[in-house]
């Protein structure tokens, strides 16, 4: 269901990815900027559910190449990304380590399970091929811009290059999921279809807690 009416100004254009990246990727709800505050004081916390993030990313991607392999592009597209992931999964390990912080365990994320809820279950394939890569793209683009107030206000100057490297990547992989989902689906649909996402997702958003030892 969607809860706000379309702001054209959040329309994405997939030909000017400087300038949805400058309108905080095309998110309609901005981070609270105190979550930055609340964070660096859960850093423990904070860095173990980026890891785990980063694990679900790459698992994610491995799940979708493995449903729709007989998409040639996709495929040789996501297969670098999987790596990529894993790597940033691998760079938040270390920085725990070298911290002499423990990963705790992963913990269940309240904002995906009710991105998932949105996602469509039934009907035609490409209907729900779709609304992957499309919640794929959103998260990308959720954990980019929570980066982005990371590497622009926390105290720790090493943190902030850190998530600032972080934030540049993650942008990429947001472009990329729509960028792919616009190759196999008229592009009319998929802007239309990404529109509600960005609605749903705002609710979704303003609904939940502030809480400093999540990245979503």
């Amino acid at each position: 269901m969607v809860r706000f009416g379309p702001s054209k100004s959040n329309t994405l254009e997939i030909t000017d990815i400087s300038a949805s990246t400058k309108n905080i990727l095309g998110l309609q709800l901005p981070t609270d900027p105190r979550w930055v505050n609340l964070a660096e004081k859960s850093l423990e916390e904070i860095l173990t559910d980026h890891a785990w993030c980063e694990q679900k990313a790459a698992s994610s991607c491995v799940s979708i190449i493995q449903r729709y392999s007989e998409q040639e592009e996709l495929v040789r597209e996501l297969s670098p990304i999987v790596t990529e992931e894993w790597g940033h999964f691998r760079m938040v390990l270390a920085e725990l380590q070298k911290r002499n912080l423990k990963l705790g365990k992963q913990r269940k994320d309240a904002y995906v399970n009710q991105l998932l809820a949105f996602h469509k279950k039934g009907g035609y394939w490409k209907d729900r091929f779709l609304d992957t890569l499309l919640m794929m793209a959103l998260i990308e683009a959720r954990s980019c811009e929570r980066f982005k107030r990371l590497s622009e206000g926390l105290k720790d100057e090493y943190l902030r290059n850190f998530y600032r490297r972080l934030m540049e990547s993650e942008a990429g992989h947001y472009t990329l999921f729509i960028e792919l989902a616009e190759k196999y689906i008229d592009r009319e649909k998929v802007r239309l279809r990404w529109q509600e996402w960005l609605e749903e997702e705002a609710f979704i958003i303003g609904q939940l807690d502030l809480r400093g030892d999540r990245i979503h």
